[in-house]
């Protein structure tokens, strides 16, 4: 008997939509969708793909209906057994084997099988033990139903832990004085101490006073790339992804930032994976991050929408047609990335829905207006003056949050912009000077954690 069919299972008689039985001490998990009378003929996957990443890897079935799956794990060796039925083997599904890559964090290879007629079995060999959501997306954009899988570690990573152990995360050694940003004013974390009568104090002790830095505590930028994975946000009309785009200037803005004292950065996607909108608030909540900036590039319905632009939270709504037109795509990043709804934290979403943030927003909106200054010497921008609107990414409640959009990707002249080495290098230097001239004036307020 191959490996592959090395454990059979009994049917599921259960009506709900989702079961959890007991079967040899194995926990079965069943995610059912009702199969028509189309699927039962003509199922047919269409196309597979894998996004691995630290913080979990996804693996996508897209199918022409929607389908019914079983999966359930097991031990020694950690495996994920999948079932799926209606469906015979096909190309597609047999290109699931070669897109597993070596390094990938969770997944070691996956086997693929006719498991008896209709019924085609993946077994996932896994690197270590996973806890899996398994959930069906219905049509959206440019997909079909989706069968989606996603293997997160049975311990969630700290997104510093992380960082620190990839040397990306700079900590001050106990003592160590952290010399402050060169335009940020420095924030003391005790007053001086009095000087002593000027009678009393030795001249060299007075000039050694005098030479000592102000201690002061490192500034945390959250930088979001938007969209990713699943989610390719808007393509231009030369193929290229805003996704692609965003991830670049991300990471020259990262390399840039880095570069000055005093000041570290979390990215909260480095590669090519999608991450939840709320997901993307709390990594930046979970740094303690001072300042949170989502960067896009802009897409509409004609190609001759032009310009930069900056957005910051509304507490009453959009502050125009187009603003509340550009929440509403970007907040449709979940749908057409790929949410397991049954999954979402309420009391996590409770949080972020609370709009009762007049300083965060207040803060944001001098965030937002430094930031375009300085935008507006290197491209076009298409309003003078910042936009608010209800984008979700933009509701945590404790960090000044921007949401940049850098260019229009569907103009065909920017888009060139966008591709081009030397204006994603100026588009990052004008967001750090933006954000060095909002510190300048806005210092930080100090924390209990120090460096």
């Amino acid at each position: 008997m191959s490996r592959s069919t090395e454990i059979c299972t009994k049917p599921l008689k259960s009506k709900s939509r989702r079961t959890i039985l007991k079967a040899g001490g194995t926990l079965l998990i069943s995610v059912v969708a009702p199969l028509t009378s189309q699927s039962a003929r003509a199922a047919q996957i269409l196309a597979v793909r894998v996004w691995p990443a630290d913080d979990y890897t996804r693996v996508t079935l897209e199918n022409d209906v929607e389908l019914k799956a079983t999966h359930f794990l097991v031990q020694n060796p950690a495996r994920m057994v999948v079932d799926i039925e209606g469906i015979e083997l096909n190309p597609a599904l047999k290109e699931l084997v070669a897109k597993i890559q070596s390094n990938d964090p969770y997944i070691k290879q996956v086997r693929v099988g006719q498991n008896r007629p209709n019924v085609v079995r993946l077994v996932f060999d896994l690197k270590d033990q996973v806890v899996p959501q398994v959930f069906t997306l219905d049509p959206i954009g440019n997909y079909k139903y989706r069968l989606v899988f996603d293997l997160y570690p049975l311990v969630p990573p700290d997104p510093i832990a992380m960082m620190i152990q990839k040397g990306e995360w700079p900590t001050a050694e106990p003592g160590e004085i952290v010399p402050p940003v060169a335009v940020t004013k420095p924030v003391p974390l005790q007053p001086p101490p009095e000087p002593p009568p000027v009678a009393r104090v030795d001249p060299k002790a007075e000039r050694k006073l005098e030479k000592s830095p102000t201690m002061t505590r490192m500034i945390t930028i959250a930088l979001d790339p938007g969209h990713g994975g699943e989610d390719p946000g808007a393509t231009g009309s030369r193929g290229n992804h805003e996704k692609d785009i965003v991830l670049s200037i991300a990471k020259r803005l990262k390399a840039k930032i880095e570069q000055q004292p005093n000041m570290r950065v979390m990215l909260t996607r480095d590669a090519d994976f999608f991450v939840p909108l709320g997901m993307r608030v709390q990594k930046a909540r979970k740094v303690q991050a001072d300042l949170f900036v989502s960067i896009h590039a802009d897409a509409f319905v004609t190609p001759t929408a032009r310009g930069s632009s900056v957005f910051a939270l509304s507490e009453k709504g959009a502050t125009s047609t187009a603003a509340r037109w550009m929440a509403n795509r970007e907040n449709a990043s979940d749908l057409i990335g790929g949410v397991n709804i049954k999954s979402h934290d309420k009391q996590l979403a409770s949080v972020l829905l609370d709009l009762s943030t007049t300083a965060q927003i207040n803060d944001s909106m001098k965030l937002a207006s430094a930031v375009l200054g300085e935008i507006g010497g290197i491209n076009k921008l298409h309003k003078g003056s910042v936009e608010q609107a209800g984008f979700a990414v933009l509701k945590a409640p404790d960090i000044p949050s921007i949401l940049i959009e850098t260019a229009f990707i569907s103009n065909p002249e920017e888009e060139a912009k966008l591709t081009d080495n030397a204006y994603q290098d100026k588009m990052a230097d004008a967001i750090l000077t933006g954000i060095k001239k909002y510190f300048s004036h806005n210092p930080p307020l100090s924390k209990n954690q120090m460096t």
